[in-house]
């Protein structure tokens, strides 16, 4: 067998992914490993190695994602240059719904709606492709070989186990029922789920109450896996919400991770350190409990998500949305809840919400506008502009809501058992531009952090931030050959400039890549290269460890 090519990258400061101080270094990658990182001039590279000149620059681990949405992305387009550009390396997927396994009383692997955006040729193509997935595996081992830019996992999706085994209905689960869910779940495990990822204010998987929910974390626990969250609520019942995925933790033993740790709304700024002291305090109980966050200060979801849970029962909100007596019924508990439920138009306000993305032309001026805008140019009042935009597009509308506190960012970040993740997907802006806006988080996450809060405001060390970024990440997961530059591991690598990097894209521009993050290398082949794309296809499809334990259940 040839030599593997070796990749010396020279005069960099080293920051290993350990949170450790930095150190002047080279880091030698040969094939698809790091086979050094030594004091310069001492690894051994031999006289044919490709040599990378990073005077000035930061040499660190590859980012890991733990909460993308590129699974749409990757349908058309699998160079996820939104990320690659940000320095990502891994994407991990199923935040509620992944496309496989399909099977049980799932209609469809992908929402109609999709149809809007993809063309209905391609989204007929695609269905048609994934109705073949009847495993969890299958998706992301046709994902590897049709080649894609970064590595790619997934949890899989709450409501996608809910729904294959109850469909979309709500009340509580029957004891088969359950028994399908454990044995789906337990198949995904072992086809290399991450754990199970559950977004508790988005139907069908808001339906589970806590007793399924300890019933499948067993599952996940007995493979080691991990219990990923969106929890109840982020507003008023926010130290609830985190008291039941602490109790789920208690119960059952599951690793347990918390999606975008944050406080809604204005009234609820002053209950972070609250949630703070509850997960440094379970931490110091044993249970291990950890949380991830983005670096912004406004959320992005769907309009249906200002909407009362039961709307969705059974998939008919939008047939609900359209009947006169049942809109009327909607309407009223937006404005007078009768139900605990996280009612976000309400709450942020709809001058608070800035609507993003809309398919039907007769729609398309009120792309950037907030909800209270729109509804004043249309006479109406901000529930049934809502109401109305939903009908009519037949589909859930990506909005943003201005409702965190910038203050409690900074709190956040500074928490050892914090990371950092996008919570979005992987696009390439000049494919995009013309669909409307999306986050900025889509672009900017990574660079923002390094940019803003460490070089400018001092919040953070580049040591602490790419940890929470790389190694941190990485042992969440039980990733133990990626996110440290250390001799024998994975060759994810990124080579930045800490002077310049710094996210560009903003709420009402936000198609923009970011800036500064000079190279990435994915398994040992360089994907970017002085900023630019290669159209290298190196990822590979990662599972988890606790597969190989084939618990008895």
């Amino acid at each position: 067998m040839p030599d593997a090519h070796q990749t010396l990258i020279t005069g960099a400061r080293v920051v290993d992914g350990t949170g450790n101080p930095w150190f002047y270094g080279d880091v030698l990658l040969a094939g698809d490993r790091i086979a050094a990182v030594s004091p310069p001039g001492t690894t051994g590279a031999t006289t044919d190695a490709e040599r990378i000149d990073a005077t000035d620059h930061v040499v660190c681990p590859g980012f890991i994602d733990i909460q993308s949405h590129s699974i749409v992305p990757f349908l058309t387009d699998r160079r996820s240059l939104s990320k690659v550009t940000q320095g990502v390396t891994t994407e991990i997927m199923g935040e509620a719904w992944t496309p496989a396994p399909f099977g049980g009383r799932i209609a469809d692997p992908f929402a109609s709606g999709l149809a809007i955006h993809l063309g209905d040729d391609v989204y007929a193509e695609w269905t048609a492709q994934a109705r073949g997935w009847t495993r969890f595996g299958d998706w992301l081992e046709d994902l590897e070989a049709r080649g894609v830019a970064v590595n790619v996992g997934s949890f899989l999706g709450g409501s996608t186990l809910r729904e294959y085994a109850k469909g979309e209905a709500m009340g509580i689960p029957t004891p088969a029922e359950v028994a399908t869910m454990r044995r789906c779940l337990a198949d995904a495990m072992e086809d290399g789920a991450f754990g199970l990822a559950t977004a508790l204010i988005y139907p069908p998987g808001a339906y589970a109450e806590t007793d399924e929910l300890v019933a499948l974390m067993e599952v996940v626990a007995a493979y080691r896996g991990v219990h990923i969250t969106h929890v109840r609520s982020e507003e008023r019942r926010l130290l609830e919400s985190l008291d039941e995925a602490i109790e789920i933790a208690r119960r059952t033993g599951a690793a347990t991770e918390i999606y975008h740790l944050k406080a809604a709304g204005r009234p609820n700024w002053a209950l972070m350190p609250g949630a703070i002291e509850r997960i440094a305090a379970a931490r110091a109980e044993g249970l291990d409990v950890t949380a991830d966050m983005y670096p912004y200060h406004a959320a992005g979801t769907g309009l249906a998500a200002c909407l009362p849970l039961w709307a969705a029962a059974d998939g008919r909100l939008y047939d609900n949305l359209r009947d006169s007596d049942t809109r009327a019924r909607i309407r009223r508990e937006i404005l007078e809840p009768t139900t605990d439920w996280e009612n976000l138009g309400a709450n942020a306000g709809p001058e608070n919400v800035l609507v993003a993305q809309l398919a039907r032309p007769e729609h398309q001026r009120y792309i950037g506008m907030r909800l209270a805008e729109i509804a004043t140019e249309r006479g109406q009042d901000w529930v049934d502009a809502l109401l109305d935009l939903l009908a009519g597009e037949g589909q859930n509308i990506f909005a943003m809501y201005f409702d965190m506190s910038e203050d409690n960012l900074r709190l956040q970040m500074v928490q050892p058992w914090i990371g950092f993740a996008t919570d979005a997907g992987g696009v390439d802006p000049e494919r995009v531009r013309g669909h409307g806006l999306t986050h900025p988080r889509a672009y900017g996450t990574y660079p923002r952090v390094l940019g803003r809060f460490v070089r400018e405001e001092g919040v953070l060390t580049f040591e602490d931030a790419i940890r929470k970024m790389s190694g941190g990440p990485a042992g969440r997961l039980g990733l133990r050959d990626r996110g440290l530059l250390r001799a024998g591991m994975a060759a994810d690598v990124v080579v930045f400039d800490p002077e310049t990097v710094a996210d560009r894209a903003t709420f009402t521009d936000s198609h923009q890549l970011s800036v500064g993050i000079r190279d990435v290398w994915v398994n040992g082949t360089r994907v970017l290269d002085g900023g630019a794309h290669t159209a290298a296809t190196p990822g590979r499809f990662l599972r988890a460890p606790g597969r190989a334990l084939r618990p008895t259940l």
